[in-house]
Formats: C-alpha cells, structure tokens, sequence
C-alpha cells in the first residue's frame, strides 16, 4: 500500500468546499481587494507586493522590537478568537464576552501598532483615552470573571502599558537621552504586550476541558 494511501478520505468534496468557503475563497478575495485598493492609492504592484526592507534597501532587522511586539498583539487576537470558535467549556456568557472583547481590543492594537494609526492618523490624545475608558468598562462590567481567572495578570498588562504612556507624556522632561527614553517607553510597552497575551492565554484556557476518546 502506497504510505500516502491513508490521505484518500481526505480528498472529498465536502473538505474542498469547507477549505475553499473558510479559507481560499476569503483570502483570494481580500487579496484582490487590497490590491485593488492600494492601486486606486497609487501605489504600484511592486510597492504593495514586496516588503518594506526590500523596497528602501534597508536592512530586515529595521524596527526589529516593533515588529516583534506587533505580533504579540496578534497572538492574543489568535488565542481569544480561537477559543471562542472552539465555543465548548465556556465558563458562562460573561466568560465568552470576555474574550470576544479581548480579542477585538487586541486586533485594533495590533492594527494600530503595524500602520502607526496613534502616530500618523488618529492623534494620542483621542486614542489613549478611548484605551483607557475600555479598559474601565472591562473592569467595571467583568472585574469578578478577571478576578476568577487572573486579576493579577490583567492589572500586571494594563500597569505597564500604562507606564509606557506615562514615559511617552513625559520623555521630554526626562533626565535621560532621548534613545534612552524611548527604550525605556517601548520596553513597558513590549513587556505589556506580553503580559496581555499571557492575560488572553489565561482567558482561553479558563477552565479549558480536552476531550478524551478511548
């Protein structure tokens, strides 16, 4: 028997028509989009094609932290969405709410974070306020759900993200250089990136129950 005789159940018509609805189809689509968009934007093929480092010729390791931290918002995004698509072992409503906002909270960080939204579109005295007021709103709506799972770890993310915008406010009163204010601004903000993707871990492993066949 061939060694890839096994993979013969897979080739059905209701696998081609679940991977080609959920996966092919959304992803040609959005392609097409986006060039379509970025066209009308004048920007060429090349430019939207290719990456960054390739186009400006400079080196792949350019904004190396940033990027990093990036995908730290897109894991949490990952995670939160991920468990909410698994929908069993739910800890209640309030437990799946939980993550539906924590993962949309992460997704708009993440997009803020890769397009520079807080630098070159929507101003920091807009956007950190709106942060800060759904932070509250999480607090005040789901503080006893945190509180079960890991209140610790959601004010442990929220201190430092925090901390990153009070060193940001500050920098320029800061008796230090300028480089080393920055590292000490993106260093809360990494750090906080991360302890809200452990946060969102905790969140979707809540009670997790794997299943077991015998």
């Amino acid at each position: 028997m061939s060694r890839f005789g096994g993979l013969k159940a897979e080739f059905t018509a209701a696998n081609f028509r679940r991977i080609a609805i959920y996966c092919c189809i959304p992803a040609l689509v959005f392609y097409l989009i986006s060039l379509g968009a970025m066209a009308l934007g004048g920007f060429t093929l090349v430019e939207t094609l290719r990456d960054t480092a390739q186009i400006t010729k400079e080196s792949s390791f350019l904004g190396f932290v940033s990027s990093i931290g990036a995908w730290l918002w897109v894991a949490a995004t990952t995670v939160c969405f991920f468990r909410v698509a698994a929908g069993a072992g739910h800890d209640g409503e309030a437990h799946k709410m939980l993550l539906v906002l924590c993962g949309w909270f992460s997704a708009f960080l993440a997009v803020d974070d890769f397009f520079l939204i807080h630098d070159r579109f929507i101003t920091e005295g807009i956007l950190i306020p709106i942060y800060a007021l759904f932070v509250g709103y999480l607090l005040r709506k789901y503080y006893a759900k945190i509180k079960q799972i890991d209140a610790f770890a959601f004010l442990t993310a929220g201190g430092l993200l925090a901390m990153s915008v009070v060193v940001d406010a500050v920098q320029e009163i800061l008796p230090i250089s300028y480089g080393l204010s920055q590292a000490l601004e993106e260093g809360f903000k990494f750090v906080g990136a991360a302890a809200w993707l452990y946060f969102c871990y905790r969140i979707a492993a809540y009670r997790l129950v794997t299943a077991t066949t015998d």
